[in-house]
């Protein structure tokens, strides 16, 4: 991978994205294939014209992102190789984690906040986006996205904020979404799976499938996810379930 030229971040900043993709299956898909390189605790993603095809991974350390941006630079994904690398601000996710007093800007208090933190940052950069006007594309980067369907936290900690929904990864191409059912709706308050497949293989090169799988509440999903966590499908195919 070719080095970075931004500083060392917890969050990374993903562009060349397929924009074909919808949204949503584009957070799920993300997380699926990045969370097991460390904890993820937000997907910033928007179908806007200035962030299409970009997407930001925030994770809750330094060394996970560090190990994902290494592992995944430039593997194909919905057919288009990843760009990665390390986003040139913060996010408001990792902010509030360091800070509990942290204000995101979204907040009504806080429009003086974001128009004082807006001047300066415009100042300190208008040197570098002069000096670099031939990567317009990567100084769009803006954590502060003018989106307000984007502005709230994606629910993807699986510790902190689970959800009614939860990702199976690993699935062999046989097992569809009668063969998932069978196995879930066993647990009160199954809802419904859907199947699709993993837009990369797997580590040995095989194509695999991955699913959501609906309950009716977080509290019903946890205790399938406790309960088949690690199941074996069949030989050599272990199912990993998490919270989106």
């Amino acid at each position: 991978m070719a080095s970075s030229s931004n500083q060392p971040n917890a969050t990374l900043y993903i562009n060349n994205l397929n924009d074909k993709v919808t949204k949503e299956e584009l957070k799920t898909q993300l997380y699926a294939l990045f969370t097991t390189y460390g904890k993820i605790i937000d997907i910033v993603a928007s179908k806007s014209k200035s962030m299409r095809g970009q997407a930001f991974l925030v994770f809750t350390d330094l060394a996970g992102a560090t190990s994902a941006m290494r592992a995944c630079e430039g593997m194909v994904f919905y057919d288009k190789p990843l760009h990665i690398d390390y986003a040139k601000t913060k996010s408001w996710a990792t902010l509030q984690r360091e800070d509990p007093n942290f204000v995101p800007p979204t907040a009504a208090n806080a429009s003086a906040l974001v128009s004082q933190k807006r001047q300066r940052e415009d100042e300190s950069a208008e040197e570098e986006r002069n000096a670099k006007r031939e990567k317009s594309e990567e100084d769009e980067e803006e954590m502060e996205i003018d989106d307000e369907e984007d502005s709230a936290p994606t629910n993807t900690n699986p510790s902190s904020n689970p959800s009614a929904r939860l990702l199976c990864n690993n699935l062999p191409q046989e097992v569809t979404d009668e063969v998932l059912s069978v196995l879930f709706q066993q647990y009160q308050g199954f809802q419904a799976t859907h199947v699709t497949w993993a837009p990369t293989p797997n580590a040995d090169g095989a194509k695999v499938k991955l699913a959501q799988v609906t309950f009716e509440n977080s509290d019903l999903a946890a205790v399938a996810k406790t309960a088949l966590d690690g199941f074996t499908l069949k030989k050599g195919w272990v199912m990993s379930v998490a919270f989106i």
